[in-house]
């Protein structure tokens, strides 16, 4: 009796990866960590499984109820898969002090599982790419922080982008100069937040829903939707509330946030201030970043901003953090919609086919293959009994872009016939030069 067929399909929310979605998205990985280590940032690891404690209330209640857990049969630790990659960094940095030199500079690049409900464009696995720098309280690493976005982002071809820069001690101040503090203030965090999506007379309509009175209101809205360049919105600002010791102390950092930027050559046209961006985590203590590519009409592509409590959670003493997190599941399909991926970048990593003409010829077709390889040209050498036709369409339809025929004429005289397939150009070379033929294809 035969086996029942098993209907092959993914768990919902999840995706495959094809060679040739591979090749996009390790290309994207591969630009971002040369950024990464051209700013001195080390790689890290962290499991795929965290005990449930470690994630638990670092996160808020809504973001919790995400959390997927992962117990095993029998046993007795409560498990659960990473949510992100910035609490385990915390737990890494208090696990090992003796290891860990501070400043710590450190990237990682890896997924990460919500239990989200499917939809276009939000998955239940999905990487995150985060880049933070632990150690250091000073606004120089938060400036470096930006940098790295605008350098990745500039590597990865995109030019009309803003960093929204905002300051979560400058929103606490906002709100105690219009008088609002407490639990009011934490739900106008929430409407603030929500100013992308409902714009100004959205959040207004809900303030109004929230209680908060009339003239509040209008204080808050003037400070917020305040439409002034760079540092003269801070003047702004200082003008209203530079009795308010939060206020004084996050206009400081933000212009000495800038000051650094400026230091450091990064253009202006790429960063600006936005006192509606919030974040939504709960964690931040200081400056705030997220980026947005102007043209896209999609949420943001990088998130984060200094959070100097959470790894206190772990350690028992708060340690200066600051860091972000690339959307780099929304920067891939943007590399895609504005076509910034290289023309190179085809549908596989092979260079050349070594054909095969017969059983007699395959000892000397591998020899061929082995050759090339010898001089780094990535080659495959065609490994079934087929006509020589149905292996040059092999090659084709996978966009490999020269073909070795190699038969018994050729083999006799010790030469190699090379095809390079989009303009069939065909080149007959000794074997010593059949490497040097090859470049001079991929090349031309």
């Amino acid at each position: 009796m035969p086996k029942p067929k098993i209907e092959p399909r993914l768990p919902k929310g999840m995706r495959d990866y094809l060679p040739g979605t591979m090749l996009k998205r390790e290309y994207v990985f591969s630009k971002v960590r040369e950024v990464f280590h051209l700013y001195g940032f080390e790689p890290l690891q962290t499991p795929v499984l965290e005990l449930h404690e470690t994630l638990m209330g670092k996160y808020g209640e809504d973001a919790e109820k995400l959390i997927f857990n992962a117990q095993h049969p029998g046993g007795k630790e409560e498990l659960s898969l990473r949510y992100d990659l910035t609490v385990p960094l915390a737990r890494v940095v208090a696990q090992y002090p003796n290891d860990i030199a501070l400043p710590f500079k450190r990237y990682q690049i890896s997924p990460v599982w919500r239990a989200e409900r499917p939809q276009k464009g939000r998955y239940r696995e999905f990487y995150q790419c985060d880049a933070d720098i632990v150690g250091a309280s000073g606004m120089d690493a938060d400036a470096e922080i930006v940098s790295v976005v605008i350098s990745a982002l500039l590597r990865l071809g995109f030019d009309n982008f803003t960093v929204k820069i905002n300051n979560r001690k400058l929103l606490t101040a906002i709100g105690q100069y219009a008088g609002v503090e407490g639990e009011p203030l934490a739900n106008l965090y929430r409407s603030i937040d929500k100013f992308d999506k409902v714009g100004a007379e959205g959040v207004r309509e809900e303030l109004i829903t929230r209680g908060l009175d009339g003239e509040v209101i209008a204080k808050i809205m003037d400070l917020i939707t305040v439409d002034l360049p760079g540092i003269q919105k801070l003047a702004y600002l200082e003008g209203f509330m530079g009795d308010f010791p939060a206020a004084c102390e996050a206009l400081g950092e933000l212009r000495d946030l800038i000051a650094h930027l400026q230091a450091s050559g990064m253009p202006e046209q790429y960063y600006d201030f936005d006192l509606t961006m919030v974040r939504g985590l709960s964690y931040y203590t200081g400056p705030i970043f997220e980026t947005v590519v102007n043209e896209a009409g999609m949420g943001s592509v990088q998130g984060g901003g200094r959070y100097n409590d959470l790894i206190g959670l772990f350690k028992g003493e708060s340690i200066p953090t600051t860091g972000m997190a690339f959307g780099i599941e929304r920067i891939i399909d943007l590399m895609d919609t504005f076509n910034l991926y290289p023309p190179s970048l085809g549908g596989t990593l092979t260079q050349a086919l070594v054909t095969v003409f017969s059983g007699e010829t395959r000892f000397e077709a591998e020899r061929l293959a082995s050759e090339l390889r010898g001089a780094e040209i990535r080659t495959e050498l065609y490994l079934q009994d087929r006509k020589l036709g149905q292996q040059i369409a092999h090659a084709d339809k996978k966009g490999i872009p020269v073909v070795a025929l190699l038969g018994p004429d050729e083999i006799a005289s010790g030469q190699v016939k090379f095809k390079r397939l989009r303009d069939g150009q065909e080149v007959t070379a000794s074997r010593a030069q059949a490497a040097e033929v090859v470049w001079g294809l991929l090349n031309t």
